[in-house]
């Protein structure tokens, strides 16, 4: 429950997808935005896949190794949910049309969540915090919880594509509401990343 929780509320917080797939759908319809949407899902699977196996192998090699990764993981969602309390950047969103056709607005998607390394780094911190080496099959457990995460994401990031124009208004409006979000969301981070310190060392 606490990682359903903690997912929903960073998958609605504002952040670089949201602001690509709400661009993408105000600026050439509804179709852009939901195609836009599924390639950025995609994406995310690819992130959580790399950092399902790539754990397995740290946690192969070393569990004080895996307990490491944790625990620096821990410091960079603290640090990252300190960012995003005092991060006061209003929410900018583009509105020029230009044509795309389906298959590269899908592949922008793809590669605009892919090739940000600052996501690599989330999944690496986010996913192991909610998986333990005692239960077994760390790779399984944190494949597992990406698919979770990206299926919210999908909902959410397809549900703002379609509906691209007025969510995209609804959100650039409200500062004081998206401040609250992102406040929440900062002490979430902050709070999962205290959780390690608190948690069976075992």
């Amino acid at each position: 429950m606490v990682f359903v929780a903690a997912s929903w509320l960073l998958i609605i917080t504002p952040g670089p997808d949201m602001i690509y797939v709400l661009t993408r759908g105000i600026s050439q319809g509804r179709s852009a935005g939901i195609i836009s949407a599924l390639g950025v899902t995609t994406g995310i699977l690819v992130h959580t896949s790399l950092s399902a196996f790539g754990l397995a192998m740290i946690l192969m090699t070393s569990s004080l190794a895996f307990m490491l990764v944790k625990t620096i993981g821990a410091c960079y969602l603290v640090f990252l949910g300190v960012r995003a309390i005092l991060d006061k950047n209003a929410i900018s969103l583009k509105s020029e049309k230009c044509a795309f056709r389906r298959s590269s607005l899908f592949l922008q998607g793809v590669l605009s969540n892919v090739l940000n390394p600052k996501v690599a780094l989330f999944f690496l911190a986010f996913l192991p915090q909610f998986a333990f080496p005692e239960n077994g099959h760390v790779p399984l457990q944190m494949a597992t919880l990406g698919l979770v995460f990206a299926f919210f994401g999908m909902i959410w990031l397809v549900f703002l594509g379609y509906f691209a124009g007025k969510a995209g208004q609804w959100i650039a409006s409200r500062r004081s509401f998206t401040g609250k979000i992102r406040w929440v969301t900062g002490s979430l981070l902050i709070g999962l990343g205290a959780r390690l310190v608190f948690m069976d060392s075992k």
